[in-house]
């Protein structure tokens, strides 16, 4: 599920999360990086098709695990 936000956010979650805002923001996290919990909001989330209930996880989950890019 791909979502973006009028303030410039995409959130991309498909077995993964990345979030991108401009140079602000770039966070990619694999599915086994997402908290068991969090990961089933996110699944919830897509299922809905709900960007706004999307971006609230999103957010949840990297204010407590933070971010990992790609190697």
């Amino acid at each position: 599920m791909r979502c973006e936000y009028k303030d410039g956010m995409k959130i991309d979650y498909s077995g993964f999360l990345r979030m991108t805002k401009g140079e602000d923001v770039n966070v990619y996290l694999g599915a086994g990086d997402i908290p068991k919990g969090l990961k089933s909001d996110l699944d919830f989330a897509a299922r809905h098709k709900s960007c706004g209930e999307l971006r609230t996880v999103a957010e949840e989950i990297t204010a407590t695990v933070g971010s990992k890019l790609p190697e």
